[in-house]
């Protein structure tokens, strides 16, 4: 009577919210999802959740089942990475270099969650911020870059993590903080902060400064993510940074964010890997454990439609 995906199907629910966004993480539609709750309910003979509210209400039996999912899960997922591990070796390499200075709120649990299972994996982690570390994945250097400025070569494979929103970071008594959203001619007068590396590689220019035109007034750079918004919540300037590193600051009130343009600027996380390497279990397992930390954990962030 049950099975494991009606299990999943339940933890996605509780994690998401609502039957929409459990749909978006299990990519299936949500007619499909209400589909299979129902049929389950009608198995059971019970209701399991409490429609129209939000967040989802579980009842007492969902609860249960709910539970089950809990404990059953983590058992299920840890089997299924010994099963990989005694089918294709336990050991390799996984040197990573990042491209991104906020994503270490999310990778540090990733690579925490992947000593545990693959202990025998060499793993290293490097800051790509003074080479250009595609050339060294080419080269062998390295074995993954995390990236979301993906660039045509036969050699590598890009693997969609998710999507995000790029927002401007302003001071709570900005006369920007009621708007909701800015146009790129807007920031022609005013200081933009930015992490120290080339505005090749800052979204804010490629995907919504230089197609319009436009350069800031001026450029002033800090290290952390932090420090930016520190600067900007004493006035000091503006900043764009994705809208899941910013929640944290938000919550507590230090800053306001506005859209980049009336659509927004969305970008994409990939994690560039050598063609061929994407089938490696570890690799594979590396990128399924990533995935679901990063939407467990971050808020506004999209799954990538692989069919678009």
């Amino acid at each position: 009577m049950l099975e494991l995906r009606h299990l999943r199907t339940l933890q996605a629910i509780d994690d998401a919210g609502s039957l929409v966004e459990a749909a978006e993480r299990l990519h299936v539609t949500q007619s499909a999802l209400s589909h299979q709750l129902k049929d389950l309910e009608h198995r059971l003979g019970l209701e399991l959740i409490v429609r129209r509210t939000r967040p989802v209400r579980f009842t007492t039996a969902g609860s249960r089942l709910l539970a089950l999912a809990r404990q059953i899960l983590p058992l299920v997922k840890k089997t299924e990475t010994e099963l990989k591990r005694l089918s294709a070796g336990d050991s390799g390499r996984l040197h990573i270099a990042i491209e991104c200075h906020s994503c270490f709120q999310w990778l540090m649990p990733a690579l925490d969650r992947f000593r545990e299972d693959w202990p025998e994996v060499e793993l290293d982690l490097s800051a790509a911020f003074g080479f250009e570390p595609l050339t060294a994945l080419t080269r062998g250097d390295l074995d993954m870059v995390v990236t979301s400025d993906p660039v045509d070569d036969p050699v590598v494979c890009y693997l969609p993590l998710f999507r995000y929103e790029l927002v401007l970071a302003v001071a709570r008594d900005s006369e920007w903080a009621a708007r909701r959203f800015i146009e790129p001619g807007a920031l022609a007068e005013q200081t933009l902060i930015t992490y120290p590396v080339e505005r090749e590689r800052l979204d804010v220019f490629t995907a919504f400064l230089d197609p319009a035109g436009v350069a800031p007034g001026s450029v002033r750079t800090a290290e952390l993510t932090p420090m930016m918004v520190q600067l900007v919540a004493a006035g000091r300037g503006v900043a764009a940074l994705p809208n899941w590193a910013l929640t944290e600051y938000l919550d507590l009130g230090l800053v306001k964010s506005v859209r980049l343009g009336e659509e927004g600027v969305w970008r994409t996380l990939y994690a560039a890997v050598r063609q061929g390497d994407q089938t490696v279990p570890f690799i594979q397992d590396f990128m399924e454990t990533a995935e679901a930390l990063c939407f467990k954990n971050l808020s506004g962030i999209r799954r990538v439609n692989l069919s678009a």
